[in-house]
C-alpha cells in the first residue's frame, strides 16, 4: 500500500504548480520525505502531471499490468455480481475503451510510459506469484543503472549513429569508470554512407561474416580504438559493445591492451573471439540487464 502522507511528501515540491492549484490539499508543503527507503505501491496515478511529479524522484518506477480484452471479459464474468449490474460484452468494451482512450482521463498515455509493462494472461495465482518473484521487480538497477548497464546504454546510444546497412553496433571504451572514447560502425569519413550505397558488400545483402575483405565499413570497436589510441587505453581498460566483437576486431583489442570486454548480443564468431581473448588473458563476459518493456508473464522461465 502507498501511505497518503508519503504521497503528499513525494509531491510537496509541486505545491506551486498548476496541478497543486487545482488540488491544494494534495500538494501542500510538508517536511521532506523520511521514509523513501521503504518499498511502497500505489495505484493512484491518473494524470500525466502526477506521473511527472513522481518520475522526478530517483526511487520511483512505473509498472503497468494489462491483459487481452477477451481474458479481461472472462475474468469480469467470473466475478459475483447482482443481475442488475451485469454488463453486456458491448458495454464492457465501451467501458474498456473509455478507460484507456478517453481524451481527458484515458490511461493509455500513462501505460505507454511504463518502464515495465506486464501482460498477465495467467489463470494460476501460484504461477503468477512465482513469475513475478523471478522478475525481481525491486532490483535497484531498475532505478539507478549499474556501471555495466550505464556504459552498455551509452554503447546502444552510439549505435544509433551507425550508417551500416547490415546492423547497428555501438562501442564505448572505459577506464576507471570514465569514458575514453565511443564508436559506431559505418563507412570512413569522406566516403558515402553505407546506407546511401557507400559499401557495395553491405548493400548486396551477403551473409554474416561473408565477403568481409571487400567491406568498406569500419566496425564500432575499430572506431573507438582509433579515437582513443593506445596511450589513452593503457591497462585496466574495459570495452563495452552491444555485439560480441568479431575475430578481426578481437585481434586489435588484444593489441591495444584492453583488459576486459563486455557485450550484450552474440555474433557468429563468438567461439573464435573467446579463444583469442582466452589466450591473451582478456576477460570476456555477456551482460544481460533486468527485463524491461513488454513482459509476457506466461513466457517467463521460472527455473
Amino acid at each position: 500500500m502507498f501511505h497518503w502522507s508519503l504521497w503528499r511528501n513525494l509531491c510537496w515540491e509541486e505545491h506551486n504548480s498548476t496541478i497543486s492549484r487545482r488540488a491544494p490539499w494534495l500538494y501542500s508543503p510538508l517536511p521532506s520525505t523520511s521514509r523513501w527507503r521503504e518499498r511502497w505501491v500505489t495505484t493512484n496515478i491518473y494524470t500525466e502531471a502526477i506521473l511527472d511529479a513522481l518520475l522526478r524522484r530517483p526511487f520511483f518506477i512505473l509498472v503497468s499490468v494489462d491483459a487481452p480484452v477477451s481474458i479481461r471479459w472472462k475474468r469480469f464474468q467470473a466475478r459475483p455480481q447482482p443481475p442488475s449490474t451485469r454488463l453486456t460484452l458491448e458495454d464492457f468494451l465501451l467501458r474498456s475503451d473509455h478507460h484507456l482512450y478517453d481524451p481527458e482521463h484515458g490511461l493509455q498515455s500513462l501505460i505507454s510510459r511504463a518502464t515495465i509493462r506486464l501482460l498477465n494472461t495467467s489463470s494460476d495465482l501460484a504461477h503468477l506469484y512465482a513469475t513475478l518473484g523471478k522478475l525481481d521487480l525491486t532490483n535497484e538497477d531498475r532505478l539507478r543503472p549499474s556501471w555495466d548497464q550505464y556504459f552498455m546504454q551509452l554503447a546502444s546510444l552510439a549505435a544509433q549513429r551507425s550508417n551500416c546497412m547490415k546492423r547497428r553496433v555501438g562501442c564505448v571504451l572505459v577506464r576507471e569508470k570514465r569514458v575514453i572514447s565511443t564508436g559506431y560502425n559505418g563507412t570512413p569519413r569522406g566516403l558515402l554512407n553505407c546506407g546511401e550505397g557507400g559499401c557495395a558488400r553491405c548493400n548486396e545483402g551477403q551473409g554474416s561474416g561473408v565477403g568481409l575483405g571487400t567491406c568498406l565499413c569500419l566496425h564500432a570497436e575499430e572506431n573507438a580504438l582509433l579515437e582513443a589510441g593506445r596511450e589513452r587505453v593503457r591497462e585496466n581498460a574495459i570495452l563495452y559493445c552491444d555485439t560480441c566483437p568479431c575475430l578481426t576486431c578481437s585481434i586489435k583489442i588484444v593489441q591495444v591492451g584492453i583488459s576486459e570486454v563486455v557485450y550484450s548480443q552474440g555474433y557468429s564468431m563468438d567461439a573464435e573471439t573467446a579463444a583469442v581473448f582466452g589466450q591473451a588473458g582478456i576477460k570476456l563476459r555477456q551482460f544481460i540487464p533486468p527485463a524491461n518493456g513488454l513482459i509476457h508473464l506466461e513466457r517467463q522461465t521460472l527455473y
